[in-house]
């Protein structure tokens, strides 16, 4: 039976072939359309670069397992944050009667935190706090404005500043650190 079938054309050897070109086409010719181009710019691209091509996968794959490979990016050690000084002066302490008043950040205030409140330094900031005559110090998170005494530097949650060795005076010398 093979033997009276006719030689095909060389356009009926090409007809199955085109119409795999012009269906893998057909979502690129939508795209470039949005992007403003015309049906007839399209029909006088090359057909090879409307359809993608197809790469052996050993060519794009990555040599090895992704199990014998070495992270991308090295694991971060718990690096301590360096502080520049930006002052010394006189530190007091809130407490207890104040627990639970909103704070210039929004958050109740609580005596335990280790917070303080500074007139300038942006709320958030991550402030080293340090007696002079102990060494002691203690880190603290700027929440709220003030101290509103004119002779203070900064103002210490009970906390912080049992912590530092101020608590039972009241108030003291401070040196203040802010995290860079």
């Amino acid at each position: 039976m093979t033997a009276n079938r006719k030689p095909l054309s060389a356009r009926a050897k090409l007809a199955p072939k085109v119409a795999l070109h012009a269906a893998l086409a057909l979502p690129f010719a939508g795209v470039l359309l949005a992007a403003g181009a015309s049906v007839p710019a399209l029909a006088e691209q090359p057909i090879a670069l409307m359809a993608p091509t197809a790469a052996p996968f050993a060519a794009i794959a990555a040599s090895g397992t992704l199990v014998e490979q070495a992270p991308l990016t090295a694991p971060q050690k718990d690096v301590e944050p360096t502080y520049q000084k930006v002052g010394s002066g006189m530190a007091s302490y809130y407490g207890r009667e104040l627990a639970g008043n909103r704070t210039a950040s929004g958050e109740r205030f609580n005596p335990s935190a280790l917070t303080a409140a500074h007139r300038t330094l942006p709320l958030g900031s991550m402030v080293r706090v340090t007696n002079p005559r102990t060494g002691d110090s203690v880190i603290v998170r700027i929440n709220d404005r003030g101290p509103f005494h004119s002779n203070r530097l900064i103002d210490l949650s009970e906390a912080a500043a049992r912590q530092i060795g101020i608590r039972a005076a009241g108030s003291g010398v401070v040196e203040l650190s802010v995290a860079d």
